[in-house]
């Protein structure tokens, strides 16, 4: 997979301002950071109209994708077109002249029929440089549908009605909730969606990316406001599956399985629209989804419905490759990978998507918690520096749920490892 990252192609070459990449061939090179059924999806979506312009695509899998770009760029080698898998590494390369701005080579009507908000992740100092070309969705909320509708519970509609409803399950003598943040190397990233959710729901889309960008500290009320909200779920006994002590070694993956017992282990379980695909719930859960599982946005306080996420956001690396622009324009349309969706797995960002083309009602739910929502925000730690995205605040949380830190010193660490030049 890495070897296709490294190979260089002859089309390119360098001195190019608009971007480091001059090529203007017919052949052009496509870097992602995914792979598997993935990037097969991806490429029968793109390819057969690559084909009918005459375009031949090179795709580049690439698993350690954050290193091999820098790599490519630094030897004036970079691909046509990437798929960034976090906003800031693309601000990053955008800063540098690396990538041609998209202004005047996205048609505004495309620009304008993604998910509010959604541009601000790709925009840097009001220029646009990447397009979002998938999505997924971190505030959702799944459920047993069968027990829940037996039981009568009703979603909420804003935080104080989840934790009514959190409540009313533990009152009755059943477990509200199951969560688990084990993920190897990577344990403590649930939780810190967790955070992420709570301070946009909580103190809304504009003090999210104030926080985000650390002007606003983590040892600030707003932040300590999520924390406490968090600890009375994660923390109160009898309301998550085997208790606090569990959670941070309780694998994420099949964390939420329990929810499918008779009788159910908890019937509330937060974890992202990924989880339709295999390898998360139980295939025999998966083979009759819109049966048996149910889902609702994680509600907000504000009174508008902001949404957590993520996605994969299409660059280019010059603006004088005509080949490049014509797939980048047809990626950044309303009717790219409907082929795509039908495969189920995908999300299409644009809020005039026909949503026929999912493959379930469970995915379209999820669709349209997106498309209605107020704001479409990016993944908080994937916009921090790596020091507390991927560092601190993994590893910080998990120590606090964990109960070998208070709140104030998690928050207060968290901050101190802040990088002084970001």
């Amino acid at each position: 997979m890495l070897t296709g990252c490294l190979n260089s192609s002859s089309d390119n070459s360098s001195g190019n301002s608009e971007g480091s990449n001059s090529n203007t061939g017919k052949t052009i090179e496509i870097m992602v950071g995914f792979s598997g059924a993935q990037l097969d999806n991806f490429k029968a979506a793109v390819d057969p109209y690559a084909k009918a312009q005459g375009i031949t695509t090179k795709w580049s899998p690439a698993s350690n994708f954050n290193q091999l770009i820098a790599t490519r760029i630094q030897g004036n080698n970079p691909p046509d077109i990437a798929l960034f898998p976090q906003p800031g590494l693309l601000k990053s390369n955008a800063a540098k002249g690396d990538l041609a701005p998209l202004d005047g080579i996205i048609p505004q009507k495309d620009i304008d029929s993604l998910v509010n908000g959604m541009t601000d992740a790709g925009t840097l100092d009001g220029k646009l440089y990447g397009i979002v070309a998938s999505m997924n969705l971190k505030s959702i909320v799944w459920y047993p549908k069968k027990a829940w509708d037996q039981a009568g519970y009703k979603v909420p509609q804003s935080l104080d009605d989840l934790t009514a409803l959190t409540d009313q399950i533990r009152n009755s003598g059943k477990t509200p909730w199951c969560i688990g943040i084990e993920s190897g190397q990577a344990t403590g990233w649930p939780a810190t969606d967790w955070f992420e959710d709570l301070v946009l729901q909580q103190q809304g889309f504009d003090k999210y990316n104030q926080w985000v960008a650390h002007t606003i500290k983590f040892d600030s009320p707003q932040v300590k406001e999520a924390a406490d909200y968090f600890g009375k779920i994660a923390f109160t006994k009898g309301n998550v599956l085997g208790g606090q002590k569990s959670i941070s070694g309780n694998n994420y993956a099949t964390a939420g399985n329990p929810m499918f017992k008779s009788p159910p282990g908890c019937y509330l379980f937060k974890q992202g629209s990924f989880f339709t695909q295999p390898g998360f719930f139980p295939d025999s859960i998966l083979k009759n989804i819109d049966d048996n599982v149910g889902i609702f946005a994680f509600p907000s306080a504000t009174g508008q419905q902001d949404v957590l996420g993520g996605g994969d956001l299409a660059a280019l690396f010059s603006g004088k490759n005509d080949s490049a622009k014509k797939i980048m324009k047809f990626m950044s349309t309303s009717t790219f990978a409907a082929s795509d969706a039908k495969l189920g797995g995908y999300l299409q960002p644009h809020k005039d998507f026909d949503t026929s083309n999912y493959p379930d009602q469970t995915t379209k739910a999820i669709a349209e918690v997106a498309y209605k929502a107020t704001n479409f925000a990016f993944d908080g730690s994937d916009q921090m520096p790596p020091e507390v995205g991927t560092g601190s605040f993994w590893k910080d949380t998990t120590a606090w749920i964990s109960g070998s830190m208070s709140t104030d010193d998690m928050l207060k660490s968290i901050d101190s490892s802040w990088p002084t030049s970001s």
